[in-house]
């Protein structure tokens, strides 16, 4: 078989929410350029599914005579127009944002509909259009069982003809991705979480923790949700409440801000400057440590201003209020809002500048009682669509509605003077008037509920997943370093201090500090010699039962065993190698002296994520397994040409099938 190019090779990646692909291997490798979303709509006809949700339109919009049926409308495509006698003609239009009656194949991992699965494969394979010659590199979830690695080998092979076809692991592929042969590797998806143990490039099956549910991003945004419903929060709100900058996972028993803990420092030696800016003491030594606005209620404060009652409740539900009849009323007041505060800036230009220069310092996310983010109302946007309010109406109300960073654009002129809604989007009649497409944003403001996405065990369970998994590896001597690899991947950790957490966590639960470890007896540290007995009542060091050595360096049987290797675990490379083994024979000893130590870590850390891809640098790695996935296809299909069976070809299917796909693994 000729060798493969980079050019050639497919990658595919599945997930439960969104599912990633790329044909071709770049020279830097890069992120995923096809993603998509892991989700298929059932077709007109039975049997079949269709990428977007395609609906029936009333209406006589049929194209101009020369123009194709076919065109883009706010985001929308209408496909086609069917005669229907004396009615109006109906069309379909594809409604490329809703998911209503989606259905979503891949569920924690799993593939709990191989129909939906098989469609959603094909539509990212013709996306991506490749050429003839294209092998296939499949991401495998760790829950995917090996009859169902069999029958994703036969749909592959006999659906697109592909030479040749691979599969890897994704816990294995984040390993490549990081360049190291052991890794413990913490992939936290959409509904669960995903904990295994690499070592020298093998997955350890035994104790791996699959498809741990209840762990992933959904979890966090079910836990805002509960704190937040009463204030009128839908999921939709908390999932990008979530994704934005103001969503933070705090470390363990850090105090909210607002709370007492976080409000009273220790040592106040000034109590009128506390209670007016934060700071501990006067003088501009404290003043400099803090940087701190006043606590407010007012302008310019660390509360701001104090907000009317009908605010502070709770989110206006702004879509109640335009279906509601009272659209007209809602957008003047709008409108009357936004010419004062054109008004009030073009008046007092030069004293909000010398005003911005005197403020104080901005406080840290983490310090703010409260903070908005800017919520993208897909539901107001629809609800206006189905008012039928004409192109240039609508695009008026969006202009007014929308409080996001290109509303300045419609307020201002190039004078700096307000302009109108039309004035903003060009010519009424004009194309660009019904060429304004995506959300309505909305500033949106959240209280400490925003820490509190991790506030349903989220990490401790992981934690406990964490310990099971490198307890249960039978390499003893690995388990040190497999806590200190640790890999945490996936986008259900995109939030913000959610990696940080989870090691604060982890490391509470489980790591034992050599320092502390004294509590237990009175001993001296290990790390201390101990004088050698001189007298003739000394006891001498001797084998016991447990294996002690005494003075040669080993535990006595009056010892800790926790105890020992928590303090000598730290010296072990220090002393000569010849001191492992005092005497030939004693190779039971020496396990034995590593075996609590893996039980106790006294070590616990992030592996670094490496430096030579910029690309990912910018974007971070919580793709990683995409990366190492981009490694292995090139080692394989270029470099390697199947030497080590990393791949199955079409002659090997045609001989073994598909149940062969057991015997070509990375």
């Amino acid at each position: 078989m000729p060798p493969f190019k980079d050019e050639q090779i497919i990658i595919i990646a599945p997930g439960s929410e969104t599912t990633v692909a790329q044909l071709g291997l770049p020279e830097s490798f890069t992120p995923a350029r096809l993603r998509v979303r892991s989700r298929m709509f059932p077709a007109q006809k039975e049997g079949e599914w269709e990428p977007y949700k395609v609906r029936r339109r009333q209406g006589k919009l049929a194209a101009p005579a020369g123009e194709p049926q076919d065109r883009a409308q706010n985001g929308e495509v209408a496909k086609t127009a069917i005669p229907d006698g004396d009615e109006d003609d109906v069309l379909y239009e594809e409604d490329r944002v809703s998911e209503e009656g989606a259905v979503w194949p891949i569920q924690e991992g799993r593939i709990v509909n191989w129909s939906c699965f098989f469609a959603l494969i094909t539509h990212v394979y013709n996306a991506l259009n490749p050429p003839f010659h294209t092998p296939i590199l499949l991401i495998a979830q760790p829950v995917w069982t090996p009859k169902e690695h069999e029958k994703l080998t036969q749909f592959f092979f006999e659906k697109f003809k592909t030479p040749a076809f691979g599969m890897m692991d994704a816990a294995l592929a984040t390993s490549w991705a990081y360049g190291v042969h052991t890794s413990t590797i913490v992939d936290v998806g959409k509904d669960k979480a995903d904990v295994t143990a690499v070592s020298e490039f093998i997955p350890h099956t035994q104790g791996r923790v699959i498809s741990l549910a209840g762990c992933g991003g959904e979890a966090l945004t079910q836990a805002l949700l509960s704190r937040l419903k009463s204030k009128g929060f839908t999921r939709e709100m908390c999932e990008q409440l979530k994704k934005s900058p103001i969503c933070e996972i705090l470390p363990p028993d850090t105090p909210l801000p607002g709370t007492r803990e976080a409000s009273e420092p220790d040592n106040i030696t000034n109590p009128a400057a506390a209670a007016s800016t934060g700071a501990a003491g006067s003088g501009p030594a404290a003043a400099s440590t803090i940087g701190n606005a006043p606590r407010g209620p007012g302008a310019d404060t660390e509360v701001g201003d104090d907000t009317g009652a009908e605010e502070s409740e709770g989110v206006l539900d702004v879509a109640s209020i335009v279906t509601g009849g009272r659209m007209n009323e809602y957008l003047a007041k709008k409108e009357k809002e936004k010419q004062e505060k054109a008004a009030a800036k073009k008046k007092g230009g030069a004293e909000a500048a010398a005003a911005a220069q005197a403020r104080p310092v901005r406080l840290p996310n983490s310090k703010r009682e409260k903070a908005t983010f800017l919520y993208e109302d897909h539901a107001l946007l629809d609800s206006l669509k189905n008012m039928n309010l004409g192109s240039v109406k609508l695009a008026e109300a969006q202009a007014t509605l929308d409080e996001g960073p290109q509303k300045k654009a419609h307020e201002e002129g190039a004078d700096g003077e307000p302009t109108s809604a039309l004035e903003a989007n060009g010519n009424a009649e004009g194309p660009s008037m019904t060429s304004r497409a995506g959300p309505i944003r909305r500033e949106i403001e959240v209280g400490t509920e925003r820490f509190m996405a991790a506030s349903n065990d989220v990490l401790e369970r992981i934690a406990d997943a964490v310990h099971r998994t490198i307890s249960s590896v039978d390499e003893v001597n690995k388990r040190s370093e497999l806590w200190d690899s640790l890999i945490v991947c996936g986008n259900g950790s995109r939030v913000r201090g959610f990696k940080e957490a989870l090691l604060a966590t982890i490391q509470s639960k489980y790591l034992i500090s050599p320092s502390s470890a004294t509590i237990f007896t009175s001993e001296i540290p290990s790390n201390i010699s101990t004088p050698a007995g001189t007298g003739a009542n000394t006891p001498q060091p001797q084998l016991g039962p447990h294996g002690g050595l005494g003075g040669l360096g080993g535990p006595s049987s009056q010892v800790n065993p926790l105890l020992y290797a928590a303090t000598t675990a730290q010296t072990q490379h220090l002393m000569p190698p010849s001191s492992n083994l005092m005497m030939s024979g004693m190779s039971g000893i020496s396990h034995n002296m590593h075996s609590s130590h893996g039980q106790t870590p006294t070590s616990i850390k992030f592996l670094k994520p490496p430096e030579y891809f910029p690309e990912w640098k910018e974007v971070g790695f919580d793709e990683a397994t995409f990366l190492g996935a981009q490694v292995a296809a090139k080692v394989i299909f270029v470099v390697d040409q199947g030497q080590s069976k990393g791949y199955m070809t079409r002659p090997d299917y045609n001989d073994q099938g598909p149940t062969g796909i057991h015997d070509y693994s990375l």
